[in-house]
């Protein structure tokens, strides 16, 4: 099984020679606190916070996927150059139906070069 990397606090000595490198890889889950059972929620993964990642032919985000705890709901592929080649934020948006009364979502992406990477689970409450 594959390492699953997380964004981590930073101690200050640290701080600039990692958090780049920590915070380009973690993907970061945006969306409302409350969803409406049955209808469309929407949910965009964006890599990184601060920083943005590379776009190059053997080092680029070659999916990111959207779970609710552990099913996966969402995923979406890339190839290298999707972004054009440019250091830059990948960002996906996914329309999702809720249901239950709450949904724990987490976000996974894939770098090519250093592996898979986790979110923050990130609650949502669902109502009638």
């Amino acid at each position: 099984m594959p390492k699953i990397n997380r964004y981590v606090d930073i101690d200050t000595v640290e701080r600039e020679s990692k958090k780049d490198y920590i915070d380009r890889h973690s993907p970061f889950i945006h969306c409302e606190d409350e969803a409406k059972a049955g209808e469309m929620f929407s949910v965009t993964v964006k890599m990184g916070n601060e920083y943005t990642h590379p776009d190059d032919f053997d080092h680029y985000i070659a999916n990111m996927a959207l779970y609710n705890g552990e099913t996966l709901l969402a995923r979406a592929d890339f190839v290298a150059g999707a972004l054009g080649n440019m250091k830059e934020h990948a960002t996906v948006t996914f329309n999702i139906v809720p249901t239950g009364k709450k949904l724990t979502l987490v976000a996974q992406s894939y770098c090519t070069k250093h592996g898979v990477w986790e979110s923050d689970p990130k609650t949502v409450s669902v109502s009638e």
